[in-house]
């Protein structure tokens, strides 16, 4: 039977796996992210998954390739991406104040172009194409892509569409327009999303480039595919042009190879890796979406994804003390200082150094480094960004160094948003090291690194505790429950039970005693009054590698079963290949007038006198855009379903007024395999 390659590239680790469609998972293998140049990383696992069943001359078995990323929700949940220019049209600036928009664009530049439509999808005003003209040369040497949002284009895109033409006549640039990306009211969320989609464009592409020259050195011919959101999967050319759609990718995947290794159908999934833990929820075998739009990093898009629950917590996550001194883990993602110094040896006797001296200095254990290339728009730095960028030009460099040779940390802090830079410092990684969980880096790092915090705790005014081991077993705690509370919030969230016990200060108290471990009470622990247990009424089915150190400890105190499945490390690779293609496109019937009938549809609108002709036309253009959609996206044998959805509105009278009618076109089909090879077995 073919064989497929799943591949995952996630913020820490590249998993692979080798997928036998009778006999399963053939293989599996990990290798480090490598963010400055991700073919290092995707090459260390191929190599380990094919192992002797790869040469220079392929693997004629290989049918299909397919991948799945939390690049994109981990660039929006870091705050990191592509510089880029809103255009919108028809809008003010106080459009800029919904959605968050303002703050999502964080200085990129905007520009307000007249034009628009109404919500009939007439034309509100003349589109001003100087303007745009003039906008667009203004900032496309500052810019990598370009997104454009236009007043109800999703009832007529014809101005978007010539926005769009004009960016790539004049510069040649990635361009995202939001009727491309949703079909549904609500200009400045629609924004959002296609600024998030312009600024991922790069961060998609550097990822697929990288797999593409794997296959041509292992002489794999076969077709690339990428995860969506929700855990179908579309052709390489479609995710580029829509890599938005790609965010929480690595979840739906997730989810996909949770069922698929495990065999639960109805089960909470907890994805936990490197920078985010990803919670979703699997019911009847398939994963819930939200049609709303997913949530990520703050920001409601308009993309149909798996309902998951992201928290900014991994292995990975920074360990710091807040300003009420209390230990604190997340979001914010960092290098483990294991890992550094297996890859730096020399940042070992640094770290010696720092324990050996006194008084601690608070940048102790924390060091900078360069992440990947200066290209198109970063390299547009200020001379004191260009100074700092250059001072890490040979490898890690210690912060109590780069601060005291002018280097201000504002700056590196910019470095750090534009994905050019990362910070190394304290994880539950290291944690791991030092009791013994995790064996892959430096442990004399690791404890080194638990001495200098252990030591910080108390200058912030944290009980110390008796040895760095209590240290260690007290960030372990914090993720624990941590995790407990973002599974319990994601179970009120899915059951539609209302504010979660977060936004509730008994409830909190409630849930913190509910996940509190009651095997090892803390000191200040008096027993209390009342015995708070939670039970979850769902198993939960823990993927990833940092996983199983954490959620028995987590199932436990929720009172419920746990599955780790074998495999469970490279569940994303493998739900990489398990899914099928779906693409839908929607189209709509109004009635602007007596005895007119309007369809509203991606390719423009069409006037009708007979609500029923409008309606068949409508649904003959969401069939066959879907069709072409499922097609484009790698799909064959597509079938495509209809569902029509009128809004009829009842007079005093009791005669009956149309409103408007959707229409919804899925088109589904399996993933187009590669030619065997004639010489396959």
């Amino acid at each position: 039977m073919p064989i497929l390659l799943g591949i995952d590239t996630g913020g820490t680790y590249t998993d692979a796996a080798l997928f036998d469609t009778d006999k399963g998972v053939i293989r599996s293998a990990k290798s480090l992210t490598t963010k400055h140049d991700l073919a290092i990383g995707v090459r260390g696992a191929v190599d380990g998954v094919l192992g002797d069943t790869g040469s220079d001359k392929g693997h004629p078995d290989i049918r299909l390739v397919s991948l799945s990323t939390t690049l994109a929700t981990n660039a929006i949940v870091e705050g990191q991406g592509s510089p880029v220019c809103l255009l919108m049209i028809g809008h003010g600036p106080e459009a800029l104040d919904r959605a968050d928009l303002r703050k999502a664009l964080d200085g990129d530049p905007v520009a307000f172009i007249a034009g628009g439509h109404s919500p009939s999808g007439d034309e509100q005003m003349a589109l001003d194409l100087d303007a745009a003209r003039a906008a667009i040369e203004a900032h496309a040497d500052n810019v990598d892509a370009f997104a454009v949002a236009g007043y109800f284009a999703v009832r007529n895109p014809a101005h978007e569409q010539a926005v769009r033409d004009l960016v790539h006549e004049l510069t040649g640039k990635p361009v995202s327009c939001g009727h491309d990306l949703s079909w549904r009211l609500d200009a400045p969320r629609r924004a959002l999303t296609a600024v998030l989609n312009a600024r991922l464009i790069p961060v998609i592409q550097q990822l697929i480039h990288a797999v593409h020259g794997i296959m041509a050195e292992k002489a794999i011919k076969a077709p690339l595919m990428v995860v969506k959101g929700d855990g179908s999967l579309v052709s390489e050319d479609t995710a580029l042009a829509r890599p938005v759609e790609t965010i929480l990718s690595g979840p739906a995947a997730s989810v996909v190879g949770a069922h698929h290794l495990s065999g639960e159908n109805d089960v909470f999934v907890v994805d936990m890796g490197g920078t985010t833990t990803d919670i979703a929820l699997l019911k009847g075998g398939r994963p819930v979406l939200n049609v709303e739009g997913a949530t990520v990093g703050g920001w409601r898009t308009m993309v149909e994804a798996v309902s998951a629950h992201t928290v900014g917590l991994g292995g990975d996550s920074e360990v710091w003390f807040d300003a009420g001194s209390a230990l604190a883990i997340g979001p914010q993602r960092v290098v483990p200082l294991s890992l550094l110094a297996h890859e730096h040896p020399g940042i070992v006797d640094r770290l010696h150094a720092q324990t050996a001296r006194e008084p601690a200095h608070d940048n102790d254990g924390r060091f900078a480094l360069r992440l990947r290339k200066l290209d198109g728009g970063r390299a547009n730095l200020s001379a004191t960004e260009k100074r700092l960028w250059d001072a890490l030009g040979d490898g890690p460099v210690a912060f109590e160094k780069l601060f005291a040779s002018d280097h201000p940390e504002r700056s590196l802090k910019r470095l750090v948003k534009l994905g050019l830079a990362v910070t190394a410092g304290f994880t539950p990684s290291d944690a791991s090291h030092v009791l013994g969980h995790h064996d892959a880096w430096s442990g004399d790092a690791a404890r080194l690194a638990a001495t200098l915090w252990a030591r910080r705790a108390a200058d912030y005014g944290i009980a110390p505790d008796a040895d760095i081991e209590a240290f260690a077993a007290r960030v372990l705690e914090g993720v624990v429950t941590r995790s407990g509370e973002a599974i319990v919030a994601t179970a009120l969230a899915e059951s539609d039970a209302g504010k979660t016990a977060s936004e509730d200060g008994l409830g909190r108290h409630f849930l913190s005693q509910a996940l509190a471990d009651k095997n090892h009470p803390g000191d200040d622990d008096d027993g209390g009054f009342l015995d708070i247990t939670l039970t979850l009424r769902r198993p939960l089915v823990a993927i990833g590698a940092p996983a199983a150190t954490y959620y028995p400890a987590v199932a436990e105190r929720l009172n419920t079963r746990l599955v780790v499945p074998a495999h469970a490390e490279v569940s994303n690779a493998v739900g990489a290949v398990a899914g099928g293609v779906t693409q839908t496109v929607k189209t709509l019937v109004t009635a602007p007038g007596e005895m007119r009938y309007r369809m509203h549809a991606p390719s423009g609108i069409q006037e009708f006198t007979n609500l029923e002709q409008a309606a068949a036309a409508a649904e003959h253009e969401a069939r066959t855009l879907a069709e072409a959609h499922a097609r484009d996206a790698g799909a064959v044998e597509v079938r495509v379903e209809v569902k029509r959805n009128d809004t009829i509105a009842k007079g005093k009278d009791g005669t009956q007024v149309f409103i408007e009618s959707e229409i919804i076109a899925t088109a589904l089909g399996r993933p187009r395999l590669g030619e065997a090879n004639a010489s396959a077995d």
